[in-house]
C-alpha cells in the first residue's frame, strides 16, 4: 500500500465503520448523564478513540509476530464483547430501576455518573473487534499502520461526541427512563457484535 488519497479515504471509512458501536454506547451514556459537562464528554470520547487507535495497532503487531495465536484469540472476541456489554447494560438497568424508588434526587444523580472503570470496559468492549483490522492493514508499514490508526481514532472521537450530544438532549426529555433505554442499547450492541462475530 502506497501513500495516496485512497489510503486516507479508506482509513476514514474504516474509522466510521468501527466507530458505530462506540457511537451507540456514547448515545447511551448521554442518555444516562444528560447534565454531562463538555470536559467529561471529551474525556469519554477520548477513551473510546484511544481504544480504537490501540486495537488496530495491536492487531497489526500480532499479524507480524504471533499470527497463529492471534487467529485463535479472535474466536473469543464476540464472547468477550457480549459479556462486557451485557454486564454494563444490565447494571445500568438495575440501577435505574433501583434508583426510581429513591426519593433523594442528589443521591440518584451521584450514582448515575459512569465510573472510570465502566468507561474502560465500554471502550474495550466496543473496540475489541477492531483487532481484526490488523489483518486489513497487514500490508501497511509501521508508519502507515500508525497513521491509519490515528485517523480511525480521530473519526471515532468526532462520532462519539455527536453520540453524546444526541444522547444528552434526548436524556433531558426522557428523564429517569433514559438510563433504562441506555442499558437496553448496550445490551443490543453486545448481541449485535456477538451475532456478527459468530454468524457472519
Amino acid at each position: 500500500m502506497q501513500w495516496s488519497f485512497v489510503f486516507f479515504i479508506n482509513s476514514i471509512l474504516l474509522g466510521v465503520g468501527l466507530a458505530m458501536d462506540a457511537f451507540s454506547v456514547s448515545l447511551a451514556n448521554g442518555l444516562k448523564e444528560p447534565n454531562m459537562k463538555k470536559r467529561r464528554m471529551c474525556f469519554m470520547a477520548g477513551i473510546y478513540a484511544f481504544f480504537q487507535f490501540a486495537m488496530p495497532m495491536i492487531g497489526w503487531l500480532c499479524v507480524h509476530t504471533i499470527v497463529e495465536y492471534f487467529e485463535k484469540f479472535e474466536l473469543f472476541v464476540p464472547w468477550i464483547a457480549l459479556v462486557l456489554l451485557l454486564y454494563i447494560g444490565g447494571k445500568m438497568i438495575w440501577e435505574a430501576l433501583h434508583e426510581s424508588k429513591e426519593s433523594n434526587e442528589e443521591a440518584v444523580e451521584e450514582r448515575v455518573v459512569l465510573t472510570f472503570a465502566t468507561l474502560i470496559l465500554q471502550g474495550l468492549a466496543t473496540s475489541i473487534d477492531a483487532l481484526s483490522v490488523g489483518f486489513t492493514i497487514a500490508d501497511y508499514g509501521l508508519l502507515m499502520a500508525f497513521i491509519a490508526s490515528v485517523i480511525i481514532a480521530a473519526v471515532t472521537f468526532i462520532i462519539c461526541m455527536i453520540g453524546l450530544l444526541i444522547g444528552k438532549r434526548a436524556g433531558q426529555h426522557l428523564s429517569s427512563k433514559a438510563t433504562i433505554l441506555g442499558g437496553i442499547i448496550l445490551i443490543l450492541i453486545g448481541i449485535e457484535i456477538f451475532a456478527k462475530g459468530i454468524f457472519f
